[in-house]
C-alpha cells in the first residue's frame, strides 16, 4: 500500500476549497482517506494554507510521499511562516 499525500475537492462549483489529506495511491480523489493533515483555500488573496506539521512530519516519517503540489504547497507555507 503506497500512501500519498494529495489534495481532496470541496466547495461547490467554481468555488474550489481543499483539504491536504494522507490516503492510498490507489483511492479516488475524493475518496476514502486515512487522515486529515492541513487546508488550502486558492480564492484567498494570498492562497490561505494551513498545516498541522506534527501530522505532517509524522506520515512524511513513516514513508507517505507528497505530490508535486502538495511538496510546493508545503514548501511556500514554511517560507512564509
Amino acid at each position: 500500500m503506497a500512501v500519498r499525500i494529495r489534495l481532496t475537492r470541496l466547495g461547490r462549483k467554481k468555488k474550489p476549497f481543499y483539504r491536504i489529506i494522507v490516503a492510498d495511491s490507489e483511492c479516488k480523489r475524493d475518496g476514502k482517506f486515512l487522515d486529515i493533515v492541513g487546508t488550502y483555500d486558492p480564492l484567498q488573496k494570498p492562497a490561505a494554507v494551513k498545516i498541522d506539521n506534527d501530522k505532517l512530519q509524522d506520515w512524511l516519517g513513516k514513508g507517505a510521499v507528497p505530490t508535486t503540489t502538495v511538496k510546493s504547497l508545503i514548501k511556500n507555507n514554511v517560507v512564509s511562516e
